[in-house]
C-alpha cells in the first residue's frame, strides 16, 4: 500500500478520499487553489500545497503545479477525484512518466473511452448495442444533417471529449441542428479544448441506468449493480437511486453481462461506470459512454453493497487483487442520493456564491451526508455549485422515499438558495413515487409551473 497520497481534487470529494486514505493509514497531501486556502477540510490532510490562483485552470487543472506538488511532497501516488483532471489521459501519461502512479485506469484506457465516438466503436466490435448514429466526429454540417436524415430526429449532438452535461445540445430539425451545432463545439472547445463532435438519435422516453464495476491488475472484473440517474436537468444529475426502479430483472441481467464485456475489452483497471440509456417505449438499451473515474454518486453504491469504492480505488492501484469475486456481492436493499446545489432552481438554477450562515446537517439510521461545507463557509464563485450529497439507505424503495424526505425537511442551510426545494418536489410527485421517471422528467415538471 502507498505511504502518501496527493489528492488533485477539492471539496466534498477531497474530503472523502483523505478519509479513505486515514483508515488506510496512507499520509495525505492536499492541493488547493487561492480561493480554497484556509477550508476547514484541509485542516485533516497531513499536508497542503496551494498551487495557483482561484481559476480552474491555474490551479486544479494545471499540470505542471500539480506534479511539481507531488514531486516536492515525495509522493507515491495521485487520487484525481472526479471531474478536472480524472479522466485526462494527458495527466495520467504525465504521472506515468514522473514515476508516479495514477489511481485510475492506463493512460491508454482514458484516451479510447474518452472519445466518445471511438468508445462507440469498440462497443459494436463487442456486441454492446449503441444509438443509431454517427460511426466517428463530424466534419461538417452537411455530414450531420445527412446522418440526422438518416436516423431521425430528433438527435442529440455531444462532444466527443464532453462529461458534465457540457457539449450537449438537442436538434428538432436542420435549422436547429446547425445552430446546435455550433454551441456544442464552443462548449466542447472551452471546457474540454477539443470541438469534436458526433450525432446519436435521441430517445424521448428513456432512462439513464450505469452499472458499477471494479476491475484489478490481474485481470478480474466485477459489477456492483446499476443506478438509475434519469433525474437530471441540463444533463446533470440531480438525484440518483440504486437498484433503478426501471429495469426488469432480465434486462438486469443483460446490462451486467454487456458491461462487464466492454471493461474485459480495453482491459479496464480500477472504478469506472459504464451508462446505458434505456427505451421505455421497448425496453431496449443502449450503450453511450463509460466514465473512468469513481462516479458523484459512488455512495449509493457503497451503502447497498457495504464496499468503500475509494478504498478499493487505491488497493487495486497499489497492485492488489479484488478481495472478492462476484458471487460474493450482495446487493441489499434501496439507496438514494440528493445533490444539494448552491443554486436557485426558480431563476434558471443561477449559481448562488456567498456566505453560508447556517448549516445543520440531518441525522438518524440510514441517513450519510458527504460534504465539506460548514457554518461560515463561502461558496466560491469559481467551482462547481454543488455543496454536499444527502444519501439514506433502507430496505426498500418505499422506506428510502420516506427517510429521504424527512431528512431534507431536517437539512436546514441558510444564506444562499439551494435545490432542496426541488428535491421535495420530487419526491412528492406521484410519477416518481411510483418508479415512473425519464430523463425528460425533472424538465416536465418545472414547464409544469
Amino acid at each position: 500500500m502507498f505511504s502518501r497520497v496527493l489528492i488533485a481534487n477539492r471539496g466534498e470529494i477531497a474530503l472523502r478520499v483523505i478519509r479513505a486514505c486515514k483508515e488506510l493509514g496512507i499520509e495525505t497531501v492536499a492541493v488547493c487553489s487561492q480561493a480554497d486556502e484556509g477550508a476547514r477540510y484541509l485542516e485533516l490532510a497531513d499536508n497542503t500545497v496551494c498551487i495557483g490562483p482561484a481559476s480552474s485552470d491555474q490551479s486544479y487543472l494545471n499540470v505542471p503545479s500539480i506534479i511539481s506538488a507531488a514531486e516536492v511532497t515525495d509522493v507515491e501516488a495521485i487520487h484525481p477525484g472526479y471531474g478536472f483532471l480524472a479522466e485526462s489521459s494527458h495527466f495520467a501519461e504525465i504521472c506515468e512518466s514522473s514515476n508516479i502512479t495514477f489511481i485510475g485506469p492506463s493512460a491508454k484506457t482514458l484516451k479510447t473511452m474518452g472519445d466518445k465516438s471511438e468508445a462507440r466503436r469498440v462497443a459494436v466490435e463487442n456486441r454492446v448495442p449503441v444509438l443509431p448514429g454517427s460511426e466517428s466526429t463530424i466534419t461538417g454540417q452537411q455530414e450531420a444533417v445527412e446522418i440526422a436524415h438518416k436516423v431521425g430526429y430528433p438527435v442529440l449532438i455531444k462532444a466527443t471529449a464532453g462529461g458534465g452535461g457540457r457539449g450537449i445540445r438537442i436538434a428538432h430539425n436542420d435549422a436547429s441542428l446547425v445552430s446546435s451545432m455550433a454551441i456544442a463545439q464552443r462548449e466542447a472547445e472551452s471546457a474540454f479544448r477539443d470541438a469534436s463532435i458526433y450525432i446519436e438519435k435521441f430517445i424521448e422516453r428513456s432512462c439513464h441506468v450505469e452499472v458499477q464495476i471494479l476491475a484489478d491488475q490481474h485481470g478480474n472484473v466485477i459489477h456492483l449493480g446499476d443506478r438509475d440517474c434519469s433525474l437530471q436537468r441540463r444533463h446533470q444529475k440531480l438525484l440518483e437511486e440504486t437498484p433503478s426502479p426501471s429495469v426488469s430483472q432480465h434486462q438486469r441481467a443483460e446490462l451486467y453481462k454487456a458491461a462487464l464485456r466492454l471493461a474485459k475489452a480495453v482491459n479496464y483497471v480500477n472504478a469506472g461506470t459504464v451508462e446505458f440509456l434505456v427505451d421505455k417505449d421497448n425496453g431496449k438499451f443502449y450503450f453511450i459512454e463509460m466514465n473512468t473515474r469513481l462516479q458523484v454518486e459512488h455512495p449509493i453504491t457503497e451503502m447497498v453493497s457495504g464496499i468503500d469504492l475509494v478504498k478499493e480505488q487505491l488497493k487495486i492501484a497499489s497492485g492488489e487483487q479484488l478481495g472478492y469475486r462476484q458471487k460474493q456481492i450482495i446487493l441489499n436493499g434501496v439507496a438514494i442520493e440528493c445533490r444539494v446545489y448552491a443554486e436557485d432552481p426558480d431563476n434558471g438554477f443561477r449559481p448562488q456564491p456567498g456566505l453560508i450562515s447556517m448549516y445543520h446537517v440531518p441525522g438518524g439510521n440510514g441517513v450519510r451526508i458527504d460534504s465539506h461545507v460548514h457554518q461560515g463557509y463561502e461558496v466560491p464563485p469559481h467551482y462547481d455549485s454543488m455543496i454536499g450529497k444527502l444519501i439514506v439507505h433502507q430496505d426498500t424503495r418505499k422506506e428510502a422515499i420516506a427517510c429521504l424526505e424527512r431528512a431534507l425537511n431536517e437539512y436546514r442551510i441558510g444564506g444562499v438558495k439551494t435545490t432542496i426545494p426541488l428535491h421535495l418536489r420530487i419526491l412528492g410527485h406521484s410519477s416518481f413515487l411510483n418508479g415512473d421517471i425519464s430523463t425528460t422528467f425533472v424538465e416536465s415538471l418545472l414547464n409544469s409551473d
